[in-house]
């Protein structure tokens, strides 16, 4: 749904501002007055009834901004009895009054709320940013100016703030002392200030902006998608102008980490130097709209999916949506699923839909074949992750699922300031398996073992793959790391030379793309592939949510993580054969097993095995994930988890209840 949209002059804002206009900090306020989202009109005067008075700058649709809309609301709770008022203000010319009541009814905010028309108060008080507070004092003396505290930055999350900024001002000038800090930076979006159009302009958005969006911005930036607000329309794009330039200017969008130098990639996100100096042009003349004649058509997107068509199969993670606290740490979710396939199904392309973006950071689904079937690679089937395309393979090309397996999510949630629903679900476009020639599979470097030291930078972990399937051919490369991660490659080493994949020398926990490769590399003649993970977990690195802590593998973003997937493609005919071959090893095996078997000894291991799960499957899926373990035994997951798919089945405790029971 498009924001509905009017133009609005001066009337109805009574103000008794006065003086300039620039964006030059001042030291006190003066009486005003706005209208409310009630109806009412909220008045600031000198009347001395109030010790404090915070000036809250707020926006509806910038993530920070929507973050800390609880935590104000839980401030203006704790201080109401102490004299100190709370005023949320809305300065961004692209929020209407009737979404802004909207706003504040669903964070339930428990005080006034107005709408600042034309940014007359943010001008005049020289805020830039959302969200951005004030404290003034009873003589209307700005006694803090900044952040609220320093959880929250722009793509970065800290397990809980370090310095509550806000709330230390507060206390400090209620008890009568000097605020010790009081100016900080604030983190978030710029304010959407209305512009002055230059006449007769040239660059349009009519004209080359909307193409520019349409090209580089879009596939994200529209209803329902990934991006936090729409950029189809011109109400909506002005409002978001210097914001935009912001974020091209400092490389956060559009979102690519590759280094050029290394590797050529189909799905690489790059908008050219001519395109970004249009973009700045524009919005230096005033972001001015052109000739409505000049627009391009509308893209078409498919409705609900980015599929080559319908799919085939739609499985939901669950039968029921699950509920998300609004804040807090939420461990990683899983569920199991029973698509009830009576029939090997191959799938040529699938896409994971979050039922809720705001709050699914990601989603990965996983093949779990009938116990003691043949494994191949980690069984991934798709995954749902910031930032990441889907990648679009040829129609020879698909992933088997073979008949009686279930479906494994893998659930990781980041609450967004409310308590959200979700239900995710993957769909699934099967192929003709006559067509198929190649089969996906996805192989994995990864190192469980690492420990990272406190307060030190550039420390190294390294994981390779060696062994590769027959005939097989390299597609893709997805490193993944969490907030300490810094630098990622990944390099081909071969019997006679090396060469580097992929350099990614500013790694982003929040765009965690894959890489794909123009042309395919054939595996024949390669040794090892090797992947190099640095990380910093010193006080440089601002997304550091402790420097001072002892790292290691871990599934919160607190914790770490050093792996690297690597989609390949091997020939059917290998593959099955190699399948069929491991079969009957695995059946001559077992056989010969049975001549041999200990019935005092199978009895100990079938004991272990139903005790084992009876006191830690907790949730009674048949499944026992690192969470639901003692932390002491967790360090020993990955030695039971030989599968790779998320969660310890039967058939692996059983493996490692053999080698115990000899």
């Amino acid at each position: 749904m498009v924001k509905s949209r009017k133009i609005v002059g001066v009337v109805g804002l009574t103000w008794l501002l006065l003086g300039c206009t620039s964006l030059q900090a001042q030291s006190s306020i003066k009486p005003f007055s706005l209208p409310s989202t009630n109806g009412d009109t909220i008045r600031v005067n000198l009347d001395g009834s109030q010790e404090l008075t915070v000036l809250y700058f707020t926006g509806l649709e910038c993530p920070l901004a929507k973050l800390y809309a609880p935590r104000m609301v839980a401030l203006a709770s704790n201080y109401e009895a102490q004299s100190v008022r709370f005023l949320g203000i809305n300065s961004n010319q692209q929020d209407s009054m009737a979404e802004l009541a909207a706003f504040a009814e669903e964070y339930k905010m428990t005080f006034p709320v107005g709408k600042d028309f034309n940014n007359v108060i943010a001008d005049e008080l020289a805020v830039k940013r959302t969200p951005e507070v004030l404290v003034v004092d009873k003589e209307f003396r700005i006694r803090y100016r900044g952040r609220v505290d320093d959880q929250y930055m722009p793509g970065l999350s800290r397990q809980k703030a370090s310095r509550e900024d806000l709330k230390i001002a507060i206390d400090e000038l209620l008890s009568g002392q000097q605020v010790a800090t009081p100016s900080t930076q604030p983190e978030g979006c710029l304010i959407g200030r209305v512009k002055d159009p230059t006449l007769d302009a040239s660059i349009t958005f009519t004209n080359q902006i909307s193409r520019i969006l349409q090209k580089n911005c879009i596939e994200c930036h529209r209803e329902g998608e990934l991006g936090p607000f729409a950029m189809e329309d011109y109400e909506e794009v002005v409002g978001w102008a210097d914001m935009i330039v912001e974020t091209i200017d400092n490389g956060r969008m559009p979102p690519w980490h590759a280094d050029p130098a290394h590797g050529n990639f189909l799905n690489q996100r790059v908008m050219p130097k001519k395109e970004k100096d249009l973009v700045r042009t524009w919005v230096a003349n005033g972001a001015p709209f052109g000739d409505a004649s000049e627009l391009p058509p509308k893209q078409e997107f498919v409705a609900g999916w980015k599929l080559p068509r319908s799919p085939d199969a739609v499985v939901p993670m669950s039968d029921r949506p699950i509920t998300i606290p609004g804040d807090g740490t939420v461990e990683y979710q899983y569920f199991v699923v029973d698509p009830k396939f009576k029939t090997d199904k191959w799938v040529s392309a699938a896409e994971v839909v979050p039922g809720n973006r705001s709050i699914v950071h990601h989603s990965i689904v996983f093949i779990r074949p009938p116990d003691g079937s043949a494994i191949k690679g980690i069984n991934w089937l798709a995954a749902y992750v910031p930032g990441q395309k889907n990648l679009e393979y040829l129609p020879t090309r698909a992933r088997h699922i073979p008949a009686g397996s279930k479906l494994v999510f893998q659930q990781h949630y980041t609450p967004d300031g409310s308590p959200q629903s979700d239900l995710t679900k993957v769909g699934l476009v099967f192929a003709d398996e006559k067509e198929v020639t190649e089969e996906l599979l996805t192989l994995i470097a990864i190192d469980q073992g690492f420990e990272l030291k406190p307060h030190l930078p550039n420390q190294e972990v390294t994981a390779s793959i060696r062994n590769f399937p027959d005939g097989a051919k390299l597609l893709s490369v997805s490193p993944h790391m969490h907030y300490r991660g810094k630098s990622f490659a990944a390099e081909i080493n071969g019997y006679d030379t090396n060469s580097t994949l992929v350099k990614v020398p500013d790694y982003d926990f929040n765009w965690q793309h894959t890489y794909q490769l123009d042309t395919p590399i054939p595996l024949d003649s390669v040794k090892t592939i090797s992947s190099e993970f640095i990380f910093d977990n010193s006080s440089d690195n601002p997304a550091n949510p402790k420097p001072g802590d002892l790292v290691t593998w871990g599934d919160q973003t607190w914790e770490e993580m050093a792996v690297a997937f690597f989609d390949i493609t091997v020939s059917r005919v290998r593959s099955e054969e190699k399948s069929k071959s491991v079969e009957l090893s695995r059946l001559q095996d077992s056989a010969s097993l049975q001549k041999q078997v200990d019935p005092i000894r199978q009895s100990k291991i079938e004991q272990f095995v139903n005790d084992f799960f009876k006191r830690f499957d907790s949730n009674q899926d048949d499944l026992i994930q690192r969470s639901e373990i003692p932390m002491v035994m967790r360090l020993k997951y990955s030695d039971y988890d030989f599968d790779g798919v998320p969660g310890l089945s039967r058939t692996e405790v059983t493996e490692q209840a053999s080698q115990s029971f000899k």
